[in-house]
């Protein structure tokens, strides 16, 4: 198989258009779930939770955030593992859940939290009984009977109810049914889930591959992993190099020779886009990072700054506030890569104008 010789631009154009961020825009909130494969379910609410601002960057403000909350409640879309996935491809998740925590030999880490279970299974039973009698319920109205207190030293350690549902949500026991103003409600997930033909794991596997790599357009064979996803996307597609980047990639052919149009847009700081920061730079060359944990006297961009898409170059952030108390979207800094052009600069702001009319806010920009 010949291998693709790209160019940077060549791979930026299919990530953008890949993820939906080029014209025209998407037809509806489920052709974004079924092409991005997930949407985070993030809450911090600084703008706009982050699922919230990947739907809306997607398709404009004709969305509504009870769009969502809708297509949740009638389970065309579910939460797994704080993703929010297009139902049917439960599928491609079921054998992995059945074969928790794993195949062959174990990571020590998976081999405690087997061992913590195997220990609370009598926990495990009471919140299994309690959910079947009267689910769905919040974590707070669960039984905890734990023999042995999870240990950690972050905020998990001894919410011992919290992390035995984490856990049975991997084995594929329970599923969110839905949240509450507290957070998400729990049930059995043969309630939840629909009740579909379990594709085996390595077909599953291969499937997802090349559904991650269709989602993303050119990616490592071997890329960033969360607890819910991983970062690879094994043999699927085609091999490619791209010129100045080290290292081998794997490009989606449908991709390939396209025309790309593009347009500026806000991005959540978790948009799939950015969210592998080795990739983003590699591919875009931005310098960004989420400084939400950072002490406000070292951020550089601000606590939740939205990275600036346009066309197929990331070229700044903006530094934005919702204040719905004072019904403002209160924008602190407009950080600028590189001097904007007049034609870049009015895009941008007009981004940000919709953005704040999406919010149903008041716009105060520096100088007002």
């Amino acid at each position: 198989m010949p291998v693709h010789q790209l160019s940077r631009a060549d791979a930026r154009r299919i990530a953008v258009r890949a993820q939906l961020l080029g014209r025209p825009r998407p037809g509806s909130l489920l052709d974004v779930v079924r092409q991005l494969t997930l949407l985070q379910y993030d809450q911090t609410a600084a703008v706009a939770p982050s699922a919230d601002l990947v739907l809306w960057s997607r398709l404009g403000s004709a969305y509504r955030p009870a769009d969502l909350q809708a297509a949740l409640g009638d389970q065309r879309l579910v939460e797994v593992q704080g993703m929010i996935r297009p139902a049917e491809d439960l599928a491609l998740h079921r054998a992995d859940m059945a074969d928790w925590p794993g195949r062959g030999e174990l990571a020590d880490w998976l081999e405690f939290r087997q061992d913590w279970v195997a220990a609370n299974r009598g926990c495990r039973l009471d919140i299994l009984s309690r959910l079947r009698a009267d689910g769905p319920l919040a974590a707070r109205e669960l039984p905890d009977t734990c023999d042995v207190p999870w240990q950690s030293s972050g905020w998990t350690n001894d919410r011992n109810v919290q992390r035995m549902l984490d856990l049975m949500e991997a084995r594929g026991e329970v599923a969110v049914a839905g949240r509450d103003s507290r957070g998400r409600l729990w049930d059995l997930a043969e309630r939840i889930y629909p009740d579909d033909h379990v594709v085996p794991a390595e077909e599953a596997a291969r499937i997802r591959a090349e559904r991650r790599l269709r989602s993303l357009g050119i990616a490592r064979s071997r890329g960033v992993s969360t607890q819910a996803e991983p970062g690879d996307v094994l043999e699927a597609g085609e091999p490619a190099v791209i010129e100045g980047v080290r290292g081998r990639w794997r490009v989606d052919p449908a991709q390939l020779d396209q025309p790309f149009q593009g347009r500026t847009v806000l991005l959540s700081p978790l948009d799939r886009l950015v969210f592998d920061r080795k990739r983003m730079t590699d591919l875009f060359e931005f310098d960004y990072q989420l400084e939400m944990y950072k002490p406000a006297a070292k951020r550089r961009w601000g606590y939740w700054a939205l990275p600036i898409l346009h066309g197929d170059r990331l070229v700044g952030k903006l530094d934005a506030t919702a204040d719905r108390r004072a019904g403002m979207l209160r924008v602190d800094a407009i950080h600028q890569d590189a001097p904007f052009p007049k034609a870049l600069s009015a895009a941008v702001h007009t981004e940000i104008a919709d953005l704040a009319g999406w919010l149903g806010l008041g716009l105060d920009l520096p100088g007002d």
